[in-house]
């Protein structure tokens, strides 16, 4: 038995102890909107592509595909955020409670829109995505909402991560405060990081998800020269890890599997995709399966493992989806 069937054993084993689990997700949340159709001509009045629209579709991103990705893998999501008064947020509460993901946490703000993303399609294949966000960080009042939330919900939880699409909601000092009270509250603190943002943002979180782009640029090595001497990617995990002040790291690697640090040592937990359609969101399921783990009492490698099949399963369906635990576990015994 290879050393990866031996974790993916282990993970099938202790699949029953994620229920229950509490996670809480502090960051920005979105909704993903969809519009397919069929292209079969080029329009007359610019040489654009006309979509002959099939059918029209929303679903949960950003955040919120982390929280319903949480729940549909057995645990209960705990979600903090910003929304805005408008339709968008009406959607948006809709689809979360639908996912069983609860909104009793969310603070609105009519000041700021709810972040839309909407995707025109013809069959795989993206035609134009439209966004419509206000990036801005939060007020003073809104902020000091989202942080009494967290604190007073932080008990209950058993594990925090912080979501940072780069969105506004995630300023530097409302990071520090989140990962202050989830210290004094004895609470792991892991960090999806965005490559804006400064990582100084982070320091004193326990774990951080950076993919390749994004290790480089927080750790100051965005250039051609460390992307092709990147292989094991010692000097890159030891930087962030250093920055951070955490002895643990996980950098993500699309198609090429998992980097992960501790204790000094560095190990590759490959990718267990078996057919790619689709690699939205795919980050949001990875980082939803380590912190269900982690908090589990997964080992940081079984955690990963656990993380590359469900991203493995979601990747192969189109748009922003959760990954259920019962599809997870026929995806894991089949390979």
């Amino acid at each position: 038995m290879t050393r990866i069937e031996d974790r993916k054993n282990a993970v099938l084993n202790k699949m029953d102890s994620l229920k229950g689990i509490k996670v809480m997700i502090v960051g920005d949340i979105g909704l993903d909107e969809y519009v397919n159709g069929n292209v079969k001509r080029i329009s007359p009045e610019a040489p654009v592509p006309v979509v002959d629209v099939l059918g029209e579709e929303s679903r949960l991103g950003l955040a919120t595909n982390v929280a319903q990705n949480i729940s549909s893998l057995g645990g209960t999501p705990v979600l903090i955020s910003v929304m805005g008064e408008d339709d968008a947020g009406l959607q948006l509460e809709k689809l979360l409670e639908s996912a069983d993901v609860g909104v009793k946490h969310l603070v609105k703000d009519a000041s700021r829109p709810t972040t839309r993303k909407l995707r025109v399609m013809s069959g795989h294949h993206h035609i134009v995505r439209v966004d419509y966000e206000k990036k801005k960080f939060l007020s003073v009042d809104i902020e000091s909402k989202i942080l009494n939330q967290v604190k007073e919900n932080i008990a209950e939880a058993n594990i925090v991560v912080l979501q940072d699409y780069a969105k506004g909601v995630l300023s530097e000092k409302l990071c520090q405060e989140v990962i202050a009270v989830a210290k004094q509250n004895g609470k792991t603190v892991l960090v999806d990081p965005n490559r804006s943002t400064s990582v100084s943002f982070y320091k004193g979180a326990d774990l951080m998800t950076p993919n390749l782009d994004e290790a480089l640029v927080l750790g100051g090595f965005d250039s051609d020269e460390d992307r092709e001497a990147s292989d094991e990617l010692l000097d890159v995990g030891n930087k962030l890890m250093q920055d951070i002040a955490s002895d643990r790291m996980i950098v993500t690697r699309s198609q090429h599997g998992m980097s992960l640090f501790e204790n000094g040592q560095a190990v590759r937990v490959p990718t267990f995709a078996r057919k790619v359609s689709d690699v939205t969101g795919a980050g949001d399921t990875v980082i939803a399966a380590i912190s269900l783990g982690v908090a589990a009492g997964f080992s940081l490698e079984e955690a990963c493992v656990f993380a590359n099949y469900a991203a493995g399963v979601v990747v192969g369906k189109v748009g922003c989806v959760p990954c259920h635990q019962n599809e997870l576990i026929e995806y894991m015994n089949s390979h």
